[in-house]
C-alpha cells in the first residue's frame, strides 16, 4: 500500500466518518494542532529523566488520539472516542499532584531553563493554539464541552510540568 492515495491533490480530506471537506476546515485544523501537540510531546519524553513524568506524558500522548478522532469525526453515531469528565479531573489531580511540589507560579517566567522545560513549553503553547482553534470549531457545530477543559487542563497540566523540571527560572517582574 502506497502512502500517498491523490485523493487529497485538490485540498480536501477526508474526516474519520469519511466525509469530504477541504484541509483549510476549522475541524481539520483543530484536530491537525492537535496532531502538533502530541508529536511535540513525543519530542519533549527524549529529555526528560522523570520516569514518572515520561510516562504520564506518554499517556497524555494516547489520550491525544482521543482527543484528534473526536474532533475529526462530524457524525456523533460514528465517533470512535470521546472525551469524558473524569479524564478532565484526572488532568486536574495530575496538576494539583505538581503544583504542590513547585514554588507557588504567581509570576510569569521566562520559558526554557533547561531542554525538557522548553520542549515542553513549546508544546504549552501549542496546547493553547488547539484550544482557540476548538473554540472557533465550537462556535459553527457542536463540540463535547468535556474535551474543551481537557484541552484547556491539559495546557496548565504542561505548564506546571514544564516548571517542575526547570533547571531554574527567571521570574519576570513588571517593576
Amino acid at each position: 500500500m502506497s502512502v500517498y492515495t491523490k485523493t487529497g491533490d485538490k485540498g480536501q480530506t477526508s474526516l474519520f466518518d469519511n466525509k469530504r471537506v477541504d484541509k483549510d476546515d476549522i475541524r481539520v485544523e483543530s484536530y491537525g494542532t492537535i496532531d502538533e501537540l502530541n508529536t511535540l510531546l513525543g519530542l519533549s519524553k527524549n529529555y526528560i529523566r522523570d520516569e514518572e513524568i515520561y510516562r504520564l506524558i506518554h499517556q497524555i500522548q494516547r489520550k491525544l488520539f482521543d482527543v484528534g478522532a473526536e474532533l475529526a469525526t462530524e457524525d456523533e453515531n460514528k465517533k470512535p472516542a470521546t472525551i469524558k469528565e473524569d479524564e478532565v479531573i484526572f488532568l486536574e489531580k495530575e496538576i494539583d499532584k505538581y503544583t504542590e511540589k513547585i514554588k507557588k507560579p504567581d509570576h510569569f517566567i521566562v520559558p526554557g531553563a533547561g531542554k525538557a522545560s522548553a520542549f515542553l513549553h513549546v508544546a504549552r503553547t501549542v496546547c493553547r493554539r488547539a484550544e482557540r482553534r476548538i473554540i472557533t470549531l465550537s462556535k459553527e457545530v457542536q463540540v463535547n464541552p468535556h474535551l474543551i477543559k481537557y484541552v484547556n487542563r491539559l495546557s496548565d497540566l504542561i505548564y506546571i510540568l514544564s516548571r517542575y523540571i526547570e533547571d531554574g527560572f527567571e521570574e519576570v517582574n513588571f517593576n
